[in-house]
């Protein structure tokens, strides 16, 4: 009797509608899990490198040391780089007016610049957000149809034997409530993750908003283009100990 109540005996006396649904929660499974620990490496990496990062970028001598030292944290190191490369832009189109932009101020450029690269940055950083949504979403849905399913062949079993004895029922039953099972096993994990992947993307989020702010008062004052030494700004070091705090 104890071996029929394995996960082989469950497999073997299903049909093709729980193997499809037992396939399709091991496929979501894998997704999540995937999800999971490659963005939570990344994010992980990124809450402890810019800290550091922001403040080396502020205490370098020249802006090309500083972008340099931004490197840990890619992020903010495109975003530095997107501002520079806007005032490039402005230096090289002020004199003539072939193209749009060459209307606009240099404080009007690195803003355009700042917030494209904020965008761009967050909708990369908010990968994979939406799959564990859906994921935490559907799973436990997937996972009850299979009940469902097996409390149908429950009942269709008694049906037909007229029988209602444990050894008769059982095994549709276990197959149910193993469908249960995995659709709380699938989902919980991919919850759990996607609302702290959400907390630590406002942070970093708002901490890009800080540094994007800094970054434009240093870029259009004009001392940068004399590769004077970079001036620390309060508020850039302020979001540097709030990411710190966070991590």
């Amino acid at each position: 009797m104890q071996a029929n109540f394995d996960f082989s005996h469950f497999w073997a006396q299903g049909d093709a509608v729980s193997h499809f649904i037992a396939i399709v929660l091991l496929v979501l499974s894998v997704a999540s899990w995937a999800v999971i620990l490659g963005k939570g490496w990344k994010l992980w990496r990124l809450r402890h490198a810019a800290p550091v990062a922001i403040d080396s970028f502020w205490h370098a001598s020249t802006l090309q040391e500083g972008l340099d030292r931004l490197e840990p944290a890619a992020p903010f190191a495109d975003l530095a780089r997107r501002g520079s490369q806007a005032v490039s832009h402005f230096e090289s189109h002020s004199g003539s007016a072939p193209h749009l932009d060459s209307h606009l101020s240099a404080s009007e450029l690195v803003t355009r610049a700042l917030r494209q690269g904020i965008a761009r940055t967050t909708s990369h950083l908010e990968g994979g957000q939406t799959l564990l949504a859906s994921i935490g979403s559907t799973a436990p849905f997937i996972g009850l149809f299979g009940t469902v399913w097996g409390i149908y062949h429950a009942l269709a079993t008694i049906g037909m034997t007229g029988q209602s004895s444990l050894d008769k029922v059982a095994g549709p039953v276990g197959e149910a409530l193993i469908m249960t099972a995995a659709g709380l096993f699938v989902a919980i994990p991919a919850v759990l993750a996607y609302n702290t992947f959400n907390r630590n993307l406002r942070v970093i989020g708002g901490d890009l908003d800080a540094f994007a702010h800094d970054l434009h008062t240093f870029l259009t004052t004009g001392h940068h283009m004399a590769e004077s030494p970079v001036v620390p700004h309060g508020r850039g070091n302020a979001g540097a100990r709030k990411l710190a705090e966070v991590a």
